[in-house]
């Protein structure tokens, strides 16, 4: 790491601008027990500061199907509050995102709710592709239009392949048929190439990855100032990390709880977001209606950072740098992986593993999982290599994991005298 680069990450809070005057006088005026909300653009459009995100919706039991009721239930508190932001994708839980965006959001006047898709560019192989997959999102969606619509995920590939299919040319027709809104993009790689889509089109938004990990780590802050530069308003994906930021190391959590007993760790995440001036909504994918009620609390009565806060963030911080082992977010942007591995699952308990350090739960757990679907059944294929957002060298991490589990299941067995082919329970 450079030495600017490392001095930048080491002001990484302190650096935040204080919330517009503008923004904060919108907050003020909300509604009591409504979230918050912040105009677009210099218009009199509000949207709420706290977003749905449907990626990570209830689930029925391990599978991919929806918990209907469950999702219902957070619907209806969510627009009781003012939470009125959906968003969905093509591909999000397998395609069932968006069909239940349309069950059960349809039972309210469209003009209540605003809802967002995007264009899965990753899937794109023929012009006639745009049609077909558009036309299924409303029919889905049960809407005849979107308020907000994305290029889906653009990186330096699927830009390449959005050019020569003419994607924006499509959607900026379907823009003028009234059936999108606002055009954006969400994005998942490096300030160089941003400026790259930024300047090549006019665009309403942009959606990126931005927390108070990644401000330096994966480079957000010079992408948040890039969209501000250019007036372009910016809505949030993972400001927890896939959830990482809610569930802290003790170290950082005791940090966080000392300075605020009554706050919990991903409310300081979003505070954190909510300070920047340019952050139009920040997109939260809630699967319970107990983190749906913490949102509620943090945003229906929302304080941006102070000094003092932000000091006591950098703290914490840095204490939870120490445990991160992979910086993963759960997207599953790398699922399925053709070998049958369960990279995020396993991802998901190493860095919990790191974070606690409780070897016995990290062998139990992993031990648990299929042996087909173990590190050990990489086969290097490189598919997820160029699928990861986080730019994550994949089968490296398995090794290491795996590597890692064997040798605490030596320890483990030479502990209780164990033959090598003895197990334990």
């Amino acid at each position: 790491m450079k030495r600017r680069d490392f001095l930048r990450g080491m002001m990484t809070v302190a650096a935040l601008a204080p919330v517009s005057r503008l923004a904060a006088a919108a907050e003020k005026n909300a509604p009591s027990g409504k979230v918050v909300r912040r105009k677009y653009r210099d218009t009199e459009l509000t949207v709420p500061l706290l977003g749905f995100g449907m990626m990570r919706l209830p689930r029925k039991g391990d599978g991919p199907e929806i918990d209907y009721a469950a999702a219902a239930a957070m619907f209806d508190r969510a627009m009781k509050a003012g939470c009125n932001y959906f968003d969905t994708a093509y591909m999000y839980i397998g395609g069932r995102s968006e069909k239940c965006a349309g069950d059960l959001l349809s039972k309210y006047p469209r003009d209540s709710y605003f809802l967002t898709s995007k264009m899965p560019l990753g899937m794109l192989r023929r012009p006639e592709d745009l049609e077909r997959i558009f036309n299924d999102q409303l029919r889905k969606c049960k809407t005849s239009y979107f308020d907000f619509y994305m290029f889906h995920n653009v990186s330096e590939n699927t830009w390449k392949r959005a050019e020569k299919l003419k994607v924006y040319e499509f959607l900026s027709k379907k823009k003028a048929e009234g059936k999108i809104r606002r055009l954006g993009f969400s994005f998942h790689d490096t300030p160089e190439l941003l400026q790259k889509v930024v300047a090549a089109r006019k665009w309403d938004f942009a959606q990126i990855q931005l927390n108070y990990l990644d401000w330096s780590l994966y480079r957000s802050r010079e992408q948040y100032e890039i969209l501000t530069k250019n007036n372009i308003p910016v809505i949030v994906m993972e400001p927890l990390r896939g959830g990482a930021l809610a569930s802290l190391n003790p170290e950082a959590a005791k940090i966080l709880k000392t300075a605020d007993p009554g706050a919990s760790a991903a409310s300081w995440a979003f505070r954190y977001i909510g300070s920047l001036p340019n952050v139009l909504v920040i997109l939260s994918g809630m699967s319970k209606m107990e983190h749906l009620e913490d949102n509620l609390k943090t945003f229906s009565s929302f304080r941006p950072l102070s000094d003092a806060d932000r000091k006591v963030l950098d703290k914490a911080l840095a204490a939870y740098r120490k445990s991160l082992a992979v910086p993963c977010t759960d997207c599953r942007y790398c699922m399925p992986c053709p070998a049958g591995v369960e990279i995020s699952r396993i991802f998901g308990l190493y860095n919990q593993y790191k974070i606690s350090g409780n070897r016995f739960l990290f062998v139990n757990n992993y031990g648990a999982i299929d042996e087909d679907s173990r590190a050990s059944a990489c086969v290097g294929c490189g598919k997820c290599l160029k699928a990861c957002p986080q730019k994550i060298q994949i089968p490296a991490e398995l090794r290491k994991i795996g590597d890692a589990y064997e040798r605490l299941v030596r320890r483990r067995r030479a502990s209780l005298g164990l033959c090598e082919d003895e197990h334990f329970a």
